[in-house]
């Protein structure tokens, strides 16, 4: 796979007549990431980017900060510093209870051109692209979506974003030397959770805006919630997946029972999506969710980069394949080469067996 870089150049007629449009370094410093939250809950990939954050704000020697807009949500302020924020914005208003994109994009907005960060994370959930759109477009400057990478340019202070290309033969390396903030976003389970240092303290401003609810143009009427998938494949710690290799829809079924008996989540690859057999929710990759999980069975899944790059940090990918030269053996922690309909049944059944036994004997001993 090649590695390619290109410049977001930025700017133009239109740029050059937005009063207060950053431009080029122009003493912007500081890396922001935007803490997303729902009912006063911080979505895990928050904490993620806090990490990945440190490591850029160390690299620039300058502060990190956390952005949370909301409603009743100051105290998400100390989850913040433990994760890492030198300093948190907070922008508490009631009209900021549920996500509009308006009134965030304004005071997200607001808040930038006030305090001028060089460089402001995003998650790539489906609030943060929403918003970081919205933002970028308004402030003018570049965005470089769904990033795999994040580096320091230390001589140009330039954010080093590099994310799949043309489908996902080329890593790009994007840079946006023109414009401030250089804006990226990531798709959870990218980065590690770093470490939480629970106690650790920092500065909070509290930033007060005059908002009307005419401003946000939309009113929530109902909020429904999901049902059924009681784990989300971004947070699942076991997951079973299947590729073309399962062969049908019947067949996923053998993978499913597996996952149940080991409670494990299923997931599926491009492939198996595109063929109908599990739904698109359930897709792994590129063009799916990221995931990081503790153990990843990958089940006659050949191993395409667009399936790599969205499972290849789980801690132990166990790969089944019949095809000993397939590329997913070549980052597998284990690997068994032979027919997935007489190996899946067996391991469900091995597992079922040594569960079943550890449940008696832990009755036993009660």
């Amino acid at each position: 796979m090649s590695e390619e870089t290109y410049t977001l150049q930025g700017g133009g007629r239109a740029a050059q007549k937005l009063k207060g449009s950053p431009s080029g370094d122009d003493g912007y410093r500081g890396v922001w990431v935007f803490i997303e939250q729902v009912e006063g809950r911080a979505a895990p990939v928050s904490w993620e980017l806090l990490g990945a954050g440190r490591e850029l704000a160390d690299s620039l020697e300058v502060e990190l900060a956390g952005v949370i807009l909301g409603s009743g949500v100051e105290n998400l302020s100390d989850e913040a510093f433990a994760y890492g924020a030198d300093v948190v914005y907070l922008a508490d208003h009631p009209l900021l209870r549920d996500y509009r994109t308006l009134l965030y994009a304004k005071v997200l907005i607001n808040l930038v051109r006030k305090y001028r960060p060089e460089v402001l994370l995003m998650g790539a959930t489906s609030l943060g692209r929403d918003l970081a759109g919205v933002v970028a477009t308004s402030l003018e400057t570049g965005l470089t979506a769904d990033c795999t990478e994040l580096k320091i340019d230390t001589e140009k202070r330039l954010l080093e974003q590099t994310r799949p290309a043309f489908g996902g033969n080329v890593m790009a390396t994007i840079l946006c030397p023109k414009r401030r903030p250089q804006m990226a976003t990531v798709r959870p389970r990218v980065f590690p959770l770093p470490p939480r240092r629970s106690g650790r303290k920092g500065r909070l401003i509290a930033e007060s805006f005059e908002l009307k609810e005419e401003e946000a143009r939309v009113r929530i009427l109902e909020t429904i919630k999901e049902k059924g998938r009681s784990l989300y494949l971004d947070q699942a710690e076991v997951i079973v997946a299947g590729g073309r290799g399962v062969g049908s829809k019947e067949n996923f079924e053998l993978l499913k029972e597996l996952a149940e008996t080991i409670g494990g989540t299923l997931g599926a690859s491009r492939a198996a999506v595109e063929a109908g057999w599990v739904p698109p929710e359930y897709q792994v990759g590129q063009t799916g969710t990221i995931v990081r999980p503790k153990v990843y069975f990958a089940i006659g899944i050949s191993g395409a980069i667009q399936h790599l790059v969205g499972m290849q940090n789980s801690d132990i990918i166990v790969a089944i394949n019949k095809d000993p030269e397939a590329p997913i053996f070549r980052i597998a922690t284990y690997g068994i080469v032979g027919d997935l309909l007489e190996i899946v049944p067996a391991l469900t059944s091995e597992f079922r067996r040594r569960l079943s036994r550890s449940t008696s004997e832990g009755i036993s001993n009660a």
